[in-house]
């Protein structure tokens, strides 16, 4: 096989251990970069990462520790910044320790970041800044209304990359994700996503358990799109200078409906805090990444229920 002349990248993926990161390094790797990926293993698999890639344990809440990763990395082309303590109602629970790690471990990789020379900032951000809006599909420039410790943080990580790109130059660009789903993604725990737990609970036998009527409605994204809108939002040359960019399926979702595409019994249990609907407008990820979703959730789903061997 005749070897690649294509000169070799480095990337730095924070969080490289966790469900998204997991599949980002691997398809990284695949383009032959050099991949370093951070990650403190509370809930990130070290067996998971892909063996091409050079594994640090290290939280980034230690600024010292983090900087010593990126000082002894030759050349940083790019960080994909995925490390973050998610999940609204978690950060419901335990507001400062979400804080701690969405907030301050934020501002540790962008500075970390900087002071490495590093070429751009992929910074993983989240559609719950939009909180609930009057209108769907929700895009860019509407104005930021979190309703949870985990959108006001995730949002807060926006303005820190935008504003280290303002200040000091380090070219940033935020990636606003719409509820991720995919291979690999935990099931377990009280704070599960929905689509792995009503997956789990369909191949357990037991009723899927929906929360308040089932009628809040979500844009669902495949990991694979999202994996391919870091890389784009990398290498792109329309960004860099801190823009908050949609990454969603583009289509809504009731949660009963969902529940019906996977199958079974359904329990209702009560509701909680969380925006009623959500749906991406993606039409700037395509202007400025050329990115457009390529899986529906009824194929990601189908592609599912057949590897986890769910009838």
């Amino acid at each position: 096989m005749k070897k690649s002349t294509k000169p070799e990248r480095t990337a730095i993926v924070t969080g490289g251990a966790g469900f998204i990161g997991v599949h980002l390094v691997k398809a990284l790797a695949d383009e032959g970069y050099d991949v370093h990926v951070i990650d403190n293993l509370i809930s990130g698999k070290k067996e998971a990462v892909d063996r091409r890639a050079t594994l640090h344990v290290v939280d980034i809440t230690d600024l010292k520790a983090l900087k010593e990763v990126f000082e002894a990395v030759p050349e940083v082309d790019f960080v994909f910044h995925l490390a973050c303590r998610p999940r609204v109602q978690f950060s419901i629970d335990f507001p400062r320790e979400t804080n701690d790690v969405n907030i301050t471990g934020t501002l540790n990789m962008l500075v970390a970041a900087r002071d490495a020379g590093a070429k751009r900032v992929v910074y993983s951000a989240s559609s719950s800044a939009y909180g609930d809006q009057p209108t769907l599909p929700l895009v860019e420039t509407m104005p930021t209304a979190p309703q949870s410790p985990y959108g006001l943080q995730k949002y807060v990580g926006e303005l820190y990359t935008k504003m280290f790109s303002s200040v000091y130059g380090l070219p940033t660009v935020s990636l606003r994700y719409f509820n991720v789903y995919g291979p690999g993604q935990d099931p377990n725990g009280s704070y599960a996503q929905a689509i792995p737990k009503f997956l789990d609970q369909k191949k357990l036998g037991v009723p899927i358990t929906i929360t308040g009527d089932g009628e809040q409605r979500r844009d669902c994204t495949h990991v694979s799109d999202v994996v391919r809108a870091n890389i784009l939002a990398a290498t792109s040359p329309n960004v860099g200078k801190g823009e908050a960019i949609n990454i969603g399926g583009g289509k809504d979702y009731s949660m009963n409906e969902v529940a019906k595409l996977i199958g079974g019994p359904v329990q209702y249990i009560p509701a909680r805090l969380e925006p009623r609907n959500t749906r991406a407008g993606v039409a700037l990820a395509k202007k400025l990444l050329g990115w457009e979703p390529k899986v529906s959730l009824e194929q990601g789903l189908a592609e599912l229920k057949k590897l986890l061997k769910i009838s």
